[in-house]
């Protein structure tokens, strides 16, 4: 899948869930989120159970709270979204602070910004955990089609480019003086896309042409076979493991 690529989200560390296969994490993590989806939205003390799970992975994988708590962020436009359904749902209405809301409303709020949290929260811990390299080979260990791997591949390491010439360009018209204050601007920075475009088509052809020469034929040669023992299996399923117990709680209690 080629060399290393790390990743923004990923906080190195040497800890028992850091040198889990990626694989395993991955099952993991999309085993509890689907755990998490189909907990009825009353069983309120289910989610509390669910963020006390994730707080024990986020403290053995060293993951410190600041840092899980500002890639958080990222759900700003959902919260946004949950925060006006009280206020736009029909049907029974109540009263709260002299506000009248929607209880299905309210509801519906609870239960997006829950389960949506939770899986942010769970998303982030497997990518501060797992190097991108490997994210991508678990991927084609868990039988992904090749195809659908080597574009989310080609995808990430070509958006690192693209920002990086995007920067160079940026740091090139400042350099010129030029500023961004209105209107009149509009016309640089639209030349400057098309230049962007060019370049990024340009070199994409190269690259093409540079694999097509090495012997590429539509599939990346996988270099080291990453295999997982029944214990990581046993330590990586903990997880939603547990989350099965929360879950089917939250169903009878």
């Amino acid at each position: 899948m080629g060399a290393g690529h790390a990743h923004r989200l990923y906080r190195h560390a040497h800890s028992p869930v850091h040198a889990l296969p990626a694989h395993t994490k991955l099952v993991a993590v999309l085993c509890f989120v689907v755990l998490v989806v189909s907990t009825p939205r009353e069983a309120m003390w289910a989610f509390g159970g669910y963020a006390a799970l994730l707080a024990a992975v986020a403290r053995a994988a060293r993951v410190p709270a600041g840092f899980l708590l500002k890639r958080l962020l990222i759900e700003v436009p959902f919260v946004a979204f949950a925060v006006l359904m009280p206020f736009v749902e029909q049907g029974e209405r109540v009263d709260v602070l002299g506000v009248s809301l929607s209880v299905n409303g309210l509801w519906g709020a609870w239960n997006v910004l829950a389960k949506g949290t939770l899986g942010v929260a769970a998303s982030v811990l497997l990518a501060s955990t797992t190097e991108l390299r490997d994210l991508l080979l678990g991927l084609q260990r868990l039988r992904l089609p090749p195809l659908l791997v080597q574009i989310a591949s080609f995808m990430i390491r070509y958006g690192d480019v693209i920002t990086d010439e995007m920067r160079r360009m940026r740091i090139a018209r400042e350099s010129r003086g030029f500023e961004a204050r209105g209107v009149r601007q509009w016309g640089v920075l639209a030349k400057s896309a098309g230049a962007l475009f060019i370049r990024s088509y340009d070199r994409g052809e190269r690259v093409h042409l540079a694999m097509v020469s090495r012997g590429y034929a539509g599939s990346m040669p996988v270099i080291d076979e990453v295999t997982a023992s029944r214990a990581q299996w046993t330590y990586a399923l903990a997880l939603p493991s547990a989350a099965l117990v929360v879950c089917l709680l939250g169903w009878t209690l």
